[in-house]
């Protein structure tokens, strides 16, 4: 992912050097800021006709910011009165430049200041607060909110952490104006839910100072990932296409089916379940075009593997978490093939966390849910910040499943998925994920690039379904998608050659 493409996400810490390096290349910080309150008054005035309008102006350049705002939308016409949580004397010195051109008088910052306001303009803290709303603060954009009153947020509504999207007591925007690029808190949840419509504003900081603060967080969008899927040569055959397997549990045989079938529909030109004996015939008589073998014991397993068209194994949908499938995990892992470990495969290693780490050998992709990560993984902080660690400390690429899905490889990169509809909230829909992974990485797709690809592409399937969404769905979504995805760019891209 090239760092200076516009779903690159610029960190709090990150975005001030991006301010400063543009500060000592020679553009005035008061430049940069009436810049900023520009682009906010510019989408204010695209979206609603003049009506009284009330800035709520901080203590920092995000309250800057907003006298910017004020002075445009009074310049224009609007009735604009400012509220002001600190004196203008107090403020750093390009936002008392901007308050000290503000031509009219300052409000003490309460909820009488809202009084016949008909929008209000949140330029209090912005992405670099880092403590519990409080206070004048809390307590006046309560009170717009309880007067149902449209919030235009500067950067960020206050009260939402521009790292982790965490929510310390915000009242949710209708616009949120950001600048140069997305923080990650825009995406992660519950950020997300606060931000309402969110735009990007050209601030004048330029491409290559971006490129220069060596950013690897991105939003997952298919201009990522979309020149690495497979293509389709004329002289292919089915194993050119990769070959899955998928070890299938009992007596729960759904989740298995459904895996296989999305890694069939993602690609794949072969999918074999191994199953338990005792579950062969409900397998055989519900997947045709996919190939079903029993696996009684470990002896058998070893066979399965020694079979090098093998290209990717999935293990864990629908596996009991007992030691049968850590055996069967660790044997899979010692091939060095590309491996996904969900559900079951994750849980069965709960108590021996590190045995399962130690194992990975070769490219992996782990698609824990919050409480399966939980139990592999001490890590704490924001969702962003954990499955980064945990892919640190596994050496796979880590897929942490939820409406914001981040997937961190062990490098440090990491993706925000942001997709993915309430709907794909149903029993199977994480089975459907693992599958596709599998399919793409039978293909010969790299663990990251597959994981990202997946991700995406489970999304847009459920929300091109619309309500109703069961996990029986989604395989058959899948071909749609990649249809529409479009061939991408480039040379072909076959796939492994196999037998």
């Amino acid at each position: 992912m090239p760092l200076n493409e516009p779903y690159l996400l610029l960190d709090v810490a990150r975005m001030a050097q991006a301010d400063q390096r543009t500060i000592a290349a020679g553009t005035p910080g008061t430049e940069l800021m009436q810049r900023a309150g520009a682009a906010v008054a510019r989408e204010i005035i695209r979206r609603w006709t003049p009506r009284p309008v009330a800035v709520l102006c901080g203590p920092g350049n995000n309250g800057g910011d907003g006298y910017v705002v004020a002075s445009l939308l009074a310049a224009q016409g609007w009735p604009v009165r400012v509220a002001a949580l600190c004196p203008s004397a107090s403020l750093p010195d390009d936002a008392r430049h901007h308050a000290e051109s503000w031509g009219d008088d300052v409000l003490p910052l309460e909820p009488l200041a809202l009084e016949g306001a008909a929008l209000v303009v949140d330029a209090l803290f912005g992405a670099g607060l880092a403590r519990p709303l409080h206070g004048a603060a809390a307590r006046t954009l309560a009170a717009a909110r309880a007067a149902g009153l449209p919030i235009v947020a500067i950067d960020i509504p206050s009260g939402v952490m521009g790292d982790s999207g965490e929510d310390l007591g915000a009242v949710g925007a209708a616009l949120t104006v950001t600048f140069v690029r997305r923080k990650p808190g825009h995406l992660l949840m519950p950020g997300r839910t606060l931000c309402g419509e969110v735009v990007v504003a050209d601030i004048g900081i330029g491409e290559a100072t971006v490129a220069s603060l060596g950013g690897n967080t991105w939003e997952n969008v298919p201009q990522a990932w979309r020149d690495a899927l497979p293509l389709l040569a004329p002289d292919t055959h089915k194993y050119r296409r990769g070959h899955a397997l998928v070890f299938g549990g009992y007596p729960m045989t759904g989740a298995a089916r459904l895996a296989a079938m999305a890694a069939a529909r993602a690609g794949a030109g072969l999918v074999t379940v191994a199953v338990p004996p005792e579950g062969f015939a409900i397998y055989a008589a519900s997947l045709l075009s996919i190939m079903v073998k029993p696996c009684a014991d470990g002896q058998a397993l070893s066979a399965l593997l020694e079979d090098e068209r093998h290209g990717a194994c999935l293990l864990g949908p629908g596996a009991g978490p007992g030691p049968q499938t850590r055996r069967i995990v660790l044997a899979a892992l010692a091939t060095g093939r590309p491996c996904v470990l969900d559900a079951g495969a994750l849980t069965a290693f709960r108590y021996e966390p590190h045995t399962l780490m130690q194992a990975i050998a070769g490219p992996c992709v782990l698609t824990p849910h919050e409480g399966e990560f939980a139990r592999l993984f001490d890590a704490g902080g924001s969702k962003l910040a954990r499955a980064r660690l945990a892919a640190a400390q596994s050496g796979a690429v880590v897929l942490l499943k939820g409406a914001d899905t981040v997937v961190a490889a062990p490098d440090g990169r990491a993706a925000i998925n942001a997709n993915a509809p309430a709907t794909l909230a149903t029993a199977g829909a994480g089975d459907v994920l693992a599958g596709l992974i599998t399919g793409l990485l039978a293909q010969g797709m790299d663990a990251w690039t597959a994981a990202c690809a997946a991700a995406w592409i489970h999304g847009e399937a459920a929300a091109a379904y619309g309500p109703g969404l069961i996990a029986d769905d989604l395989p058959g979504l899948l071909p749609g998608v990649l249809a529409r995805l479009g061939a991408p760019a480039g040379a072909a891209h076959q796939g492994p050659v196999q037998g």
